[in-house]
């Protein structure tokens, strides 16, 4: 059983949805506002939020990254925006999944299961050592010859999925998938941004790599540069 905060304005939604979800066996409370959200939140850390966007007093994912300032709670954004463009907004924003509406119950609960046993399959995984670089998915901390290295969570993420399979080419599409678990298409440009932001903080640059090495019209490596 998880704990779940759903935040969602719309009555009718959340009475529905909570029914759904304490059916399928999950302890659920509910707010109103993005406001009483981020203070229930805060208050009764739960498993799980679902976050809806369109909020009466902020938008949700003004929500989001206010959120993501304090904690590190899985977030299922609920939304009717379809679009990639906005999907991979989301997920940069520090969402760990999303659901398109109109949904079910039960559609939710498929993807809250999801995102909590990804959860729990990273506590599980040992440290990643490369070269001078190591990262532990538990404290969710990298650092670099010791020192500690300022990673956003999902620089974090990139650099973990990179570290795991060291030496190994990883395609754009692969990350997409992997790390922002985009299914399909097109925002490549979106991991670009992110390597030169890793770069920089581990460095490096695009013309003289140490870690992060691009292979042109592939993907990219992490390599121990010793």
């Amino acid at each position: 059983m998880a704990t779940v905060l759903l935040v969602e304005d719309d009555a009718t939604i959340r009475t529905a949805l909570m029914r759904g979800l304490r059916d399928r066996g999950h302890a659920v409370s509910s707010a109103p506002t993005a406001m009483d959200g981020l203070r229930q939140a805060l208050a009764e850390r739960p498993d799980l939020i679902v976050l809806d966007l369109g909020l009466p007093d902020l938008d949700g994912t003004e929500m989001l990254r206010m959120l993501r300032a304090v904690s590190r709670v899985p977030v299922i954004v609920a939304t009717a925006r379809d679009g990639d463009a906005e999907m991979v907004r989301l997920l940069d924003a520090g969402a760990d999944d999303y659901v398109v509406k109109p949904f079910s119950a039960a559609q939710l609960d498929a993807r809250v299961r999801a995102v909590l046993r990804r959860g729990a399959e990273s506590r599980t995984d040992s440290s990643v050592s490369v070269g001078e670089l190591r990262l532990d998915p538990r404290s969710r901390e990298a650092r670099l010859g010791g020192a500690l290295l300022d990673l956003t969570p999902r620089e974090f993420d990139l650099l973990h999925y990179l570290a795991a399979r060291r030496g190994e080419v990883v395609t754009k599409r692969e990350l997409l998938t992997e790390v922002w678990q985009v299914p399909y298409g097109g925002a490549d440009k979106t991991v670009d941004v992110h390597l030169s932001w890793l770069r920089r903080k581990l460095g490096e640059t695009a013309q003289e790599p140490r870690y992060l090495q691009t292979v042109r019209g592939v993907g990219v490596k992490l390599v121990d540069p010793s």
